[in-house]
């Protein structure tokens, strides 16, 4: 059902901006509203289209705006941003929200649900305490080897040759950095049980979850994929086809085609950097799985021969996007992947 009225709403921390339209590029009202009344005015209000940009809280208030009757639509923050004229204030972000939803080029993001804001929670806290035990784990091996003792590559390899090192008295380290070495070797233990014990809560919610389970046939798919497939995309029927997908994670050539020139370029990098992230390292897997297989099935062969004329990375990249291709395929079609053995 469409609503003639249009509300939209930039959001804040304590202090929200709200504009009323009935006609388009025509302002009826405008409010300025606390927090504690926010809700109310639209409890009071005939139901309406509400407009906001996808930032922070935006999913929540849109639950809660949602079931007091309205419709509410959240847009992309940076697609939002070319229609906001002079200079940047909240009066001038609503305006620009309002103007950016008459534009039908611009994809809608969908609201999630509480069930796909934990899971991108746990996502999100495992990134960030993988980014901060690697962080710890240079510190640790740059100041080591400032003092001429090496550690091997490895992540897991890292703390017990470092705690050798600072257990034996003729390793050349000064006694007043044993005890620092010491505590930042705990730091990153306790980063690592920490990691351990978010994959533990992923691979829980995965058990329940038939979609993981028939994602995770796909080769390179595996818990952190599958799981994240479902936490940051939601509904794949937005989606008409799987290059759409592909393009939406960001996996497919960039254009810059002029005339009866066609130029493509690398992939766009557009979408969730995450997710796209995780499927690259899941084809990377897959690549060297390959390598250890006798006889790897179609998709992993194709990817091999594309290894040896393109090299690593661009067939991991590639493999990405056969991968994300039959991600949404095997959603689409509610039907586990079934590898298809190379020809005779």
């Amino acid at each position: 059902m469409l609503h003639a009225t249009h509300i939209a709403v930039d959001l804040a921390k304590s202090v929200f901006e709200i504009v009323v339209s009935d006609q388009p590029g025509k302002v009826m009202e405008r409010h300025r509203l606390p927090r504690r009344t926010f809700l109310e005015f639209f409890a009071n209000r005939p139901t309406a289209t509400v407009v906001m940009e996808a930032c922070g809280t935006a999913h929540f208030w849109a639950r809660k705006i949602e079931s007091l009757g309205h419709r509410v639509v959240l847009l992309p923050p940076a697609q939002v941003r070319p229609y906001v004229l002079r200079n940047k204030t909240d009066r001038t972000d609503t305006r620009g929200i309002l103007e950016a939803h008459r534009n039908d080029d611009i994809h809608p993001v969908p609201i999630k649900s509480i069930e796909q804001q934990a899971l991108t929670s746990l996502h999100r806290i495992r990134s960030a305490w993988v980014a901060e035990r690697t962080a710890k784990i240079n510190l640790l091996r740059g100041l080591l080897r400032e003092l001429g003792l090496v550690i091997p590559v490895g992540a897991k390899k890292a703390v017990p040759h470092a705690w050798a090192f600072i257990e034996d008295d003729e390793s050349g380290i000064p006694d007043a950095l044993r005890p620092v070495f010491a505590e930042l070797c705990d730091e990153i233990r306790a980063l690592g049980e920490r990691i351990t014990g978010a994959e533990r809560q992923l691979e829980a919610v995965a058990k329940h979850s038939a979609a993981a389970a028939r994602l995770r046939t796909i080769p390179g798919v595996g818990l952190l994929v599958a799981t994240g497939v479902l936490a940051f995309v939601g509904d794949i029927d937005r989606f008409p086809s799987a290059r759409h997908f592909a393009s939406y994670l960001g996996l497919t050539p960039r254009e810059s085609s002029s005339g009866m020139r066609r130029s493509l370029g690398g992939i766009t990098k557009r979408g969730d950097c995450y997710l796209r992230t995780m499927l690259i390292h899941g084809a990377r897997a897959a690549l060297v799985h390959a390598h250890r297989t006798p006889a790897p099935d179609r998709l992993r062969e194709w990817a091999l021969r594309l290894e040896r004329t393109a090299g690593s990375k661009r067939a991991s990249v590639a493999l990405a996007n056969k991968m994300a291709r039959i991600v949404w395929a095997v959603l689409k079609h509610d039907r586990d992947f079934k590898s298809a053995p190379i020809a005779a």
